[in-house]
């Protein structure tokens, strides 16, 4: 699996090199350097829908006394570290959390339930975030092609959702038990409890209908926030856009990087959306192809350190251990 995201990774590291380069690098560089000090700006301003994404989190936690928001920043910022900026096919990133979690006290099985909700409802959220980028675009641009192919990506996408919720209502972790159990036969079955206890955290957090329907808004209102950043980078770079039109950018660039989630950072597929949707926004390639490269030179600014604390703090338990 780390083989292929790897391989992924490096064609999608191609693609967007030659992106950048059919879009005229020497332009591109100077276009950047028109942005200036705005890069970090807008590299700075992602810390808030990171924030607002961890405090949509931490509503899932049961009972009063919960982890204070920081630590769930510092959870949020290690998950998204490790999902943007390593070949893990954006599931590393949980993983890593649950064990910070645990490390900090909390229960496994509640940092696993909290976790496998968020994300569910984090895929709904940015979903519905998406079908509302997809209907203004096709409000704002006149070809119909393309209006229609995003039409039927959003239409193919609905039933994994219900695939999704559905093998969550009758225990994901249980049908992987029983999958194991088939293969490995006794070796498994003493991990049997284990999986219904998972199952029954999860159901017990749905069951909490209003903190669901909190996080889902919270993180819609996260995912919202990343348009903001999209119209920040391109008044730095000097070509400014109306915020509705930042929206529709976000929208349809964050619906392309799930939909190739395999590959690590959505390499490639992230810079030829900027190229493609903002062209038809009218935004010149070599603009385009900048605004790519902030995204990419926020996710080493804001993410990099985070990867650094993660393994210092790994490399602690390792040693304790």
């Amino acid at each position: 699996m780390f083989r292929l995201a790897a391989f992924l990774g490096l064609l999608g590291l191609a693609a967007a090199t030659a992106v950048i380069v059919w879009s005229g690098w020497d332009q591109v560089i100077l276009a950047l350097a028109q942005a200036g000090w705005g890069i970090v700006l807008v590299a700075l301003f992602h810390l808030v829908p990171l924030v607002v994404s961890s405090a949509g989190w931490r509503v899932l936690v049961p009972g009063k006394n919960r982890p204070s928001l920081a630590l769930f920043v510092y959870f949020m910022w290690v998950r998204a570290a490790v999902n943007n900026l390593m070949p893990v096919a954006r599931v590393g990133g949980e993983i890593a959390c649950v064990r910070l979690m645990t490390a900090h006290g909390m229960r496994q099985s509640t940092a696993i339930a909290i976790t496998v909700v968020e994300l569910t409802l984090s895929i709904v959220a940015i979903f519905l975030f998406v079908v509302m980028g997809v209907i203004l675009f096709a409000l704002r641009v006149s070809d119909k092609n393309i209006v229609t192919q995003l039409a039927w990506g959003l239409v193919l996408s609905v039933p994994l959702l219900i695939a999704l919720a559905a093998v969550q209502k009758v225990g994901f972790f249980g049908l992987l038990s029983r999958l194991f159990r088939a293969m490995f036969r006794d070796k498994w079955a003493a991990r049997a409890d284990d999986a219904a206890r998972l199952d029954r955290a999860v159901a017990m957090i749905y069951r909490r209908k209003n903190r669901a329907l909190a996080c889902t808004v919270i993180q819609f209102i996260a995912w919202s926030l990343g348009s903001i950043e999209i119209w920040l980078a391109l008044t730095f770079l000097g070509h400014p856009l109306p915020l509705i039109e930042a929206v529709m950018i976000e929208a349809l660039i964050q619906g392309s990087a799930s939909a190739a989630f395999a590959i690590p950072g959505a390499l490639g597929v992230q810079e030829a959306g900027f190229l493609v949707f903002g062209g038809m926004l009218g935004l010149p390639h070599e603009v385009a192809a900048a605004l790519a490269v902030i995204r990419r030179c926020r996710d080493l600014i804001c993410y990099a350190p985070g990867l650094i604390v993660w393994q210092a703090h790994e490399g602690k338990r390792l040693l304790r251990s």
